[in-house]
């Protein structure tokens, strides 16, 4: 049976990866997981204005709900893999592995439906399968339209593949996990000249590079070393030629925190520089903030629940406790309302080398398929030890 199972969700893995749809647009990927829920015999929600869907397996009894979540969308990259089921979408890629979680979280809805313990089932079992996390506003949307409220959902968890652990091999968390991600852009504007001329200009490109270098500053003189933070300019454009000083430079950047007293602390002292900037170059400037996700933090119950299932499923060795990643993931807002846990489930083969290490969002990232039932499996028995 467990055969049959780990073909049936292989299979549907490389249809959806051959066919990925960037965030909103999940039309196809939304179809395949209504048609599969409503197969099974599932209570399916959907919206007109939002592509996603929610999956609701009623127990028989009262007891609690518990979510299991599992993003959609792809990303535009250009898929560079040369395997069979290779992206079908010019420059569409499932570069993230969110075809593989989609993929395991009906495995297990599958997995359920067909188990002994499924008749007397207490409570409820919940599938959001999400779509736009790489626009990090899913989570939000499908927050805002009630999938945690009916039924009101007691627990949630999740898993993201990785490539840095092996294929067999989970990581979960203490605490944080992901880090908070809030983007912005400042304008500064000055007063253009000739570059032959600097005295009767007002140069917005000097004080832009000056707040750049301020910048530096807020990580390494106003939070503490041992707390975890940064800041990142990737965007600096001014001018047109050489010998002119422009009007007008953009810049734009990230803040990423692991706390969210640091995360407060930086986005204040990024305006107070602004504002330094403005007197001290004589500029006039804008900055427009754009809170993204808080920081994600793990709920202790929820991660020993898992850690103990996956241990018994696959031994203690190949169980991790992993560090905070700085990057984002938008299934925060889901823990910032419900206690949470996401796992990472690695899914490197297990000798592959550095020099051929394809990280997430790489055009030639791939899974070891392997990794596909190790999460139905873990998933399916933390779900029979919450609800039976």
């Amino acid at each position: 049976m467990e055969g049959d199972l780990a073909q049936w969700v292989a299979a549907l893995r490389r249809d959806i990866h051959m066919h990925p749809e960037l965030s909103g647009e999940e039309v196809r990927t939304t179809k395949i997981v209504t048609e599969i829920l409503q197969e099974l015999g599932l209570e399916v929600r959907q919206w007109e204005d939002m592509t996603g869907a929610v999956g609701i397996l009623r127990g028989s009894s009262r007891g609690p709900t518990l979510a299991l979540r599992a993003d959609m969308d792809a990303l535009p990259i250009e898929e560079l893999n040369e395997v069979p089921y290779r992206s079908q979408v010019p420059g569409v890629m499932h570069a993230c592995g969110h075809d593989a979680h989609t993929a395991i979280m009906l495995g297990v809805a599958r997995a359920v439906v067909s188990s002994p313990w499924r008749p007397d089932m207490k409570g409820n079992l919940v599938f959001l399968f999400q779509p736009a996390e790489e626009r990090v506003s899913g989570a939000r949307e499908m927050i805002s339209r009630g999938v945690l409220e009916d039924p009101p959902v007691d627990l949630v968890m999740a898993c993201h593949v990785v490539p840095d652990i092996p294929a067999g091999f989970v990581g979960l968390f203490r605490g944080p996990s992901h880090a908070s991600a809030d983007s912005f852009s400042l304008i500064v504007r000055g007063k253009g000249a000739h570059g032959g001329r600097p005295n009767e200009g007002v140069d917005p490109i000097v004080a832009g590079a000056h707040f750049v270098c301020a910048l530096q500053t807020l990580v390494s003189r106003n939070i503490k070393p041992t707390e975890p933070a940064v800041v990142t300019i990737g965007k600096f454009w001014a001018g047109s030629v050489g010998n002119v000083i422009p009007e007008v430079a953009e810049l734009e950047g990230t803040v990423r925190a692991l706390s969210e007293d640091v995360r407060k602390r930086l986005l204040e002292r990024l305006g107070e520089l602004r504002e330094g900037m403005d007197r001290s170059f004589g500029v006039k400037s804008e900055l427009k903030l754009r809170e993204s996700v808080p920081v994600c933090i793990n709920d202790e119950k929820v991660s020993l629940l898992l850690h103990e299932v996956a241990t018994e499923i696959l031994g203690e060795e190949k169980v991790l406790w992993l560090q905070p990643s700085m990057g984002a993931e938008d299934f925060s807002l889901f823990a910032q309302i419900k206690p949470s846990a996401i796992m990472r489930l690695g899914c490197a083969k297990e000798l592959e080398s550095r020099d051929n290490y394809a990280p997430l969002h790489s055009p030639r990232f791939d899974i070891d398929e392997s990794c596909l039932m190790v999460g139905v499996r873990i998933f399916t028995e933390a779900a029979r030890r919450v609800l039976s």
